[in-house]
């Protein structure tokens, strides 16, 4: 796909970034991630994210991150898929290279690994990625890969293929900033867990869309909240909030790495054999899947 395609598909609706299926053994499960896909994608999810940050991008060795956006893309239909990529900049290079070899329609630039960096070492990795591949690319603002707005301005001039930006800072701040400074250069996704319980400040903020990890399990009512909050209709969005996802915030709070855990237990609740998540993380327990079996079910009478 033409990055400036993949550009419009990514404003043009809702997104989500599966999970990534294991086995019992924790291998990549290739049948049950390809069945999920398949479901997703007869939803209307513009761009589907594959091995992203809900696909445990963190857990996966680098030579199955090519595996699972090749699996994606065969079961995905039309729907464009995104690979996850991260890390040093010599393997982010690597993983961006090898994902647009299995089919991957863009890049979404996770973090690199554990250290700090300085705006022009976070331009040279960027940069580094982008001329790698002709694909698409957007960045991840979060954590220690924090792009000021000059920054990414200067990126946008040296790389034509970088066309899309994700916070997950929740530095408003920055984010207006730096979308009245781009303007309508890139495409903004909001990317903070639980996207929707932000949704509402980040289009305020001139974001034009976010990603739903809960799509993985309730994508009628992800598409219901994103529909009613572009057409402005508070007191339904509120509503969806009040039942469903503050309740489910409650649950994911419980325990830190929650956020892509209960996400998996919803998806395993909806039918699709996903798996349990690999360590460091932990599954919910018994008392938790059933609260979260409880919440999905009340969540089907909104």
């Amino acid at each position: 796909m033409d990055p400036l395609d993949l550009k419009a598909a990514l404003g043009a609706g809702l997104l989500s970034f599966p999970v990534t299926a294991f086995d019992g053994d924790q291998r990549f499960a290739v049948a049950p991630y390809q069945k999920h896909i398949e479901w997703l994608s007869s939803f209307p999810a513009t761009v589907l994210f594959a091995a992203g940050g809900t696909g445990e991008f963190f857990s996966l060795a680098p030579s199955e991150v090519p595996k699972v956006v090749s699996a994606a893309r065969a079961a995905s239909g039309d729907t464009p898929i995104v690979a996850g990529c991260g890390y040093g900049t010599k393997m982010a290079v690597d993983l961006a290279v090898a994902a647009e070899k299995a089919g991957a329609d863009g890049i979404l630039l996770l973090p690199h690994y554990l250290i700090d960096a300085p705006q022009d070492g976070l331009f040279a990795h960027v940069k580094a990625v982008c001329d790698a591949i002709s694909i698409g690319v957007m960045v991840y603002n979060r954590d220690n890969a924090i792009l000021q707005a000059d920054t990414l301005m200067r990126l946008c001039e040296a790389c034509p293929n970088l066309v899309g930006f994700k916070d997950g800072s929740g530095d408003i701040g920055l984010v207006r900033q730096i979308t009245a400074t781009a303007g309508d250069r890139l495409t903004y996704l909001g990317g903070m867990p639980t996207a929707e319980l932000f949704a509402d400040a980040y289009l305020g903020a001139g974001f034009t869309t976010y990603s739903s990890a809960v799509f993985n399990f309730v994508p009628a009512l992800a598409i219901d909240f994103y529909d009613n909050l572009r057409a402005g209709n508070r007191q339904r969005t509120e509503t969806i909030l009040t039942e469903f996802f503050y309740p489910f915030m409650a649950i994911r709070n419980r325990q830190k790495g929650y956020a892509v855990s209960a996400i998996k237990a919803g998806v395993r609740l909806a039918g699709f054999e996903a798996g349990g998540v690999r360590p460091p993380l932990t599954d919910l327990n018994v008392d938790e899947e059933g609260m979260l079996a409880d919440l999905i079910e009340r969540a089907k009478t909104l």
